[in-house]
């Protein structure tokens, strides 16, 4: 089993970054695939990226390709979302989960583990 804490969240203007950082528990991280995703009010859970267990391969939702990057670095047991050229419309609480298999998944029921959460907001 593995837990996972989300850091980073906050209040930024539009345009700027945020990175945000997800430490997982245990000696086994770099056995799970890693996504991010996030949920606004009212709205489902959704993709934002995901990377395999090197780090090889990474997937990105259309909306943020260009502005986000996933990475990762097992040796600190984490995962990172670096977001830049931030808007209004990626507000929302963002959320790291964790998969037992190696292979990029882009569904929220594909994943094992998941983190309580991290606030985004973007001011106009």
């Amino acid at each position: 089993q593995v837990q996972l804490v989300e850091s980073g969240g906050g209040l930024v203007q539009a345009g700027g970054s945020l990175r945000l950082s997800c430490a997982a528990s245990g000696r086994t991280f770099s056995s799970y695939a890693m996504g991010w995703f996030r949920q606004a009010p009212g709205k489902e859970r959704e993709i934002i990226a995901a990377i395999v267990r090197s780090g090889s391969r990474t997937y990105y939702r259309d909306s943020v390709k260009g502005r986000f990057t996933i990475s990762r670095d097992n040796a600190k047991n984490t995962v990172y979302l670096q977001m830049n050229s931030l808007k209004p419309e990626d507000t929302a609480v963002y959320y790291c989960a964790a998969r037992r298999d190696t292979g990029v998944a882009i569904s929220n029921a594909d994943y094992d583990y998941w983190g309580q959460g991290t606030q985004v907001t973007v001011s106009a």
